[in-house]
């Protein structure tokens, strides 16, 4: 499967009521992209270093907000070295950290977080456990 079906077979579905993340990408650890919706934002470099810099530790972002091509989000809870989730107005991101990856998803309403959380770690998990 190539990584642009996973974006659009798994992170852009339907996860009921015809929600759909806005946008969604998986991206290497050093920013390259490797597949992404059509309207995915453009990551600066600094932002996937920050991102990087958060997996490594732990509250790094939380000070100056996550930053996604330039929209700043407010870093909520995640998971330690695995997941980062942010939140801006009714919308927000959920990024997982493979072993090669970072998998990003972008929502809005009426999207909820536990929607995008479940769809971007649920394909996260999967491409860790493929070695990826």
């Amino acid at each position: 499967m190539s990584w642009q079906a996973y974006v659009d077979d798994h992170l852009m579905c339907d996860v009921g009521d015809g929600n759909t993340p806005a946008s969604a990408a998986i991206i290497g650890h050093d920013g390259s992209v490797w597949a992404q919706s059509a309207n995915f934002p453009q990551l600066k470099p600094e932002e996937v270093t920050g991102i990087m810099n958060d997996f490594n530790e732990a509250g790094f972002l939380a000070p100056t907000g996550l930053f996604l091509g330039g929209t700043k989000y407010m870093v909520i809870q995640g998971e330690s070295g695995a997941v980062i989730r942010g939140k801006k107005g009714s919308g927000g991101a959920t990024l997982k950290k493979t072993g090669q990856a970072i998998v990003i998803g972008i929502y809005d309403e009426p999207m909820t977080p536990g929607q995008c959380n479940l769809v971007v770690e649920r394909l996260g998990d999967y491409l860790l456990e493929q070695g990826l």
